[in-house]
C-alpha cells in the first residue's frame, strides 16, 4: 500500500477529530488571521491572529454552549453569515458538539431562508448580524422548531428576547458548562462516526426549491487527507480565504487547512480583495473565474487609459504570455521541463519587466498558485495568467461531491483542463459523455428527497454529475459543458454554449457575462452584459463620459465596439456556432436579481425569462428550419 493510500485509508471519522489532533500537534502555531477595522473607522484594517490553541478555546466554548442549549448529536444548527473567522469557529463548534451545520447564504431572502431552516429542522440559527436576525424574526411563526438565534455581531440587533443571545453570551455559557463538564467536547467528538451527518448544504436551484445535500463527517475527513496527499500545499503556506463559506468550495478549504496546518487569512469582503492581497501576501488562494476575468479586464482597461502606446505594449505582452504558457506547458508535458526557445524567452523577459511583474505584485508578490473552480475559466485567460507567472490550477467538483474531485497537479498543470482525480476518487465517462464519479466525498443523498437522490446516485455509489467531459490518456479531465446546457439547433448541430462564451471572454476585454442561445432555432444569438468599470473607462475616452452604464450600453458606438469583437469571435468558430445577432443588456447579471448563484454561476433559465423580449426580437421574422 502506498503512503498516499495509507494516509487516506487511515483517516479519522471526522474533521472534528482532525481539529483536536491539529491543536495537540501545533498548539502555538498561527492558525487564522482576520481583519479588525481601525477604531477611527479610517485607514487600513488591523489584522489579528489566532493560534490553534486560541482557536480551540473558542471552538470548545461554542460547542459546549450549544450542548448547554440542548443541541443533540446530528441535530442541525444553521449558519447564516458572510465569510469571517467566526464562521469557521462556529462551524467547528457545531461539529465538535456532534451536531450538523446547515449553511445559509447571507444574500438569501427571508422566505427561502425560512424554507431552509424548516426543511433542515434546524434547532439553532447562528446569524451574522441584525440583518440576518431580522429574517428569522420575520418568519418566526413558521419556525416552531427554531429554539434560539445566536448573533455574531450584535450591533443594532434586539437581543432583549430570551430567544436571542450573542455569540459572546454563547461562549460564556459554554465556558461555564465546561467547568462543570470538562470532558464533554472530547466525548462528543469521540462518539462521532464517519457516516453521521456533518453538513447540509442547499444547492441554488435554477427552478423550484433548493435541495439539501447531505454530506457526512467522512466526506470532510477524506477531503482533508486527499488535499494533503496532492502535495500542493505545505504547513508554510498562507492561504487567503474570501470565498463564501456557505458554498462547498469555500467550506472544503477549511478541512484541508486543518490537516496541513498552514495559516489562513479570512475576509469575505469582495471589495477588499485588491486591498488585502498586498497586506496578506498569500502563497495560495482559491477563486472563481469571474475574479480572474475582472483582473484581466482591469489591467487591459488601465493600459488603454495610459494611451495607445501603453495599450499596444499590453496587447503585445498578453500575446507573449499566452504563447510562452502554451509552449512551456507543452514542453513540460513532453519532456518534464518547462522550457521555451531563446527568442521567446527573451521577449518574455522584457514583457515580464514591463507588465507581468506589476501584475504579480498586485497579487501580493508571493503567490505560488491559485485554484479556480465553480465554473470554467476561459483557456486564453488562463494562458495569459500562466505566462505572467500566476499559475491558475483549475479544479472540478460539485456540492454533491464535497467540492474537490479533480485538481491540476502543480507544475504539471494543463490550462483548459481540470487536472486529475484526487487520490481515492474514481471517474468514468458514460456513453453519452457524462462524467460519473465515485469517492468517499460523494453525498449521502438529497435531504428528504429519495426519488431525486435515486435519479443521480446509483446503488453502487456512482454519481451522475450532469457534466459532459473528456479524459486524456494520462488522466486529465476536460469539461465541455453541462449536459442540460447543451442544445441542438434546428439544423441538427449540437452547441456547447459555455465553450463559445469562454472564447468570447478571451477576445473581448469588456464582457462580464454572455448567454449563447439557439436551441431549436436555425442560428445562434447572444445576450451580452458588459463589465461596468471597463466600459465606463472606454466611454470617457469616446465622448460618452458622465453617462450611466445603461446610457452607454444603449449608445450606437458601444454596439459597434462589441460588434467588432463578435466578428472576431465568429472567425474562430464553426459556421453553425457563429453568433448572428446579439443584444447588450441594460445592466450586468447579478445575485440580487436571481440571475447568478452566490458562487457566481449563471442561472440560464432565469436570464432567458427576464430577457425573453430581447430574445424574441433577435428571432423575429426568422425562417425556422
Amino acid at each position: 500500500m502506498s503512503d498516499t493510500q495509507t494516509l487516506i485509508e487511515n483517516r479519522p471519522p471526522s474533521v472534528a477529530a482532525l481539529f483536536l489532533e491539529r491543536v495537540e500537534r501545533t498548539p502555538d502555531a498561527e492558525a487564522y488571521r482576520y481583519p479588525v477595522p481601525a477604531a477611527s473607522g479610517q485607514g487600513p484594517d488591523d489584522w489579528k491572529s489566532l493560534s490553534w490553541a486560541e482557536a480551540a478555546t473558542r471552538v470548545h466554548a461554542i460547542a459546549a454552549g450549544l450542548i448547554d442549549l440542548g443541541v443533540a448529536p446530528e441535530e442541525r444548527v444553521a449558519l447564516a453569515s458572510a465569510t469571517r473567522v467566526e464562521w469557521i469557529l462556529a462551524d467547528l463548534g457545531v461539529m465538535c458538539a456532534g451536531a450538523a451545520v446547515t449553511t445559509v447564504y447571507p444574500q438569501t431572502n427571508a422566505e427561502e431562508s425560512a424554507f431552509i431552516l424548516s426543511d433542515s429542522d434546524s434547532r439553532v440559527l447562528i446569524a451574522e448580524n441584525a440583518e440576518q436576525l431580522a429574517k428569522a424574526v420575520e418568519r418566526r411563526a413558521d419556525l416552531p422548531q427554531l429554539h434560539h438565534v445566536v448573533v455574531i455581531d450584535p450591533e443594532g440587533a434586539d437581543t432583549s428576547d430570551d430567544w436571542v443571545l450573542t455569540l459572546a453570551d454563547l461562549e460564556a455559557r459554554g465556558t461555564a458548562y465546561l467547568e462543570r463538564h470538562p470532558e464533554i467536547v472530547k466525548e462528543r467528538v469521540a462518539a462521532l462516526t464517519s457516516d453521521q451527518l456533518a453538513t447540509l448544504i442547499y444547492t441554488s436551484g435554477t427552478t423550484g426549491r433548493p435541495k439539501g445535500v447531505r454530506l457526512r463527517h467522512d466526506s470532510w475527513s477524506y477531503m482533508a487527507k486527499a488535499i494533503a496527499a496532492t502535495g500542493l500545499l505545505t504547513s508554510e503556506d498562507i492561504q487567503y480565504l474570501w470565498l463564501p463559506l456557505a458554498h462547498v468550495f469555500g467550506k472544503v478549504l477549511t478541512s484541508g487547512q486543518i490537516e496541513i496546518g498552514h495559516v489562513t487569512a479570512v475576509d469575505g469582503r469582495i471589495d477588499k480583495i485588491i486591498v488585502n492581497l498586498p497586506v496578506v501576501q498569500p502563497t495560495y488562494m482559491a477563486a472563481v473565474p469571474r475574479i480572474f476575468e475582472k483582473v484581466y479586464n482591469g489591467v487591459a482597461a488601465k493600459a488603454r487609459e495610459g494611451g495607445g502606446a501603453k495599450y499596444k505594449i499590453f496587447q503585445w505582452a498578453a500575446g507573449v504570455a499566452r504563447e510562452y504558457a502554451k509552449v512551456t506547458q507543452d514542453n513540460f508535458r513532453r519532456t518534464g521541463s518547462a522550457t521555451a526557445p531563446f527568442g521567446l524567452t527573451a521577449k518574455h523577459k522584457v514583457a515580464d519587466a514591463l507588465v507581468y511583474s506589476k501584475l504579480r505584485e498586485a497579487f501580493g508578490g508571493r503567490l505560488r498558485a491559485a485554484v479556480s473552480g465553480s465554473v470554467a475559466l476561459a483557456p486564453e485567460i488562463g494562458y495569459f495568467f500562466s505566462g505572467a507567472g500566476i499559475h491558475i490550477l483549475e479544479g472540478y467538483g460539485l456540492t454533491e461531491s464535497s467540492a474537490a474531485s479533480f485538481v491540476n497537479p502543480g507544475e504539471a498543470y494543463r490550462t483548459g483542463t481540470v487536472g486529475k482525480p484526487l487520490p481515492g476518487t474514481e471517474v468514468r465517462i458514460a456513453d453519452d459523455g457524462e462524467i460519473l464519479l465515485r469517492s468517499p466525498g460523494i453525498m449521502e443523498g438529497y435531504h428528504g428527497l429519495p426519488d431525486k437522490t435515486a435519479e443521480v446516485l446509483e446503488p453502487d455509489g456512482w454519481f451522475h454529475t450532469g457534466d459532459i467531459g473528456e479524459l486524456s490518456n494520462d488522466g486529465y479531465l476536460r469539461i465541455t459543458d453541462r449536459k442540460k446546457d447543451l442544445f441542438k439547433t434546428s439544423g441538427g448541430k449540437y452547441i456547447a454554449p459555455t465553450e463559445v462564451e469562454g472564447q468570447f471572454k478571451a477576445v473581448c476585454p469588456f464582457v462580464s457575462n454572455m448567454v449563447v442561445l439557439g436551441a431549436d432555432r436555425n442560428y445562434c444569438t447572444a445576450l451580452i452584459a458588459l463589465d461596468e468599470p471597463s466600459l465606463l473607462g472606454w466611454a470617457a475616452e469616446h465622448g460618452l463620459g458622465g453617462k450611466t452604464y445603461a446610457e452607454v450600453v444603449a449608445a450606437p458606438q458601444t454596439e459597434k465596439l462589441i460588434e467588432g469583437y463578435v466578428t472576431r469571435l465568429n472567425e474562430g468558430l464553426q459556421r453553425w456556432q457563429t453568433i448572428k445577432k446579439f443584444r447588450l443588456l441594460p445592466r450586468d447579471l447579478d445575485v440580487e436579481h436571481g440571475e447568478l448563484t452566490p458562487s457566481l454561476k449563471m442561472k440560464r433559465p432565469v436570464v432567458e425569462r427576464t430577457y425573453q423580449h430581447l430574445i424574441e426580437d433577435m428571432y423575429a421574422g426568422a425562417r425556422e428550419a
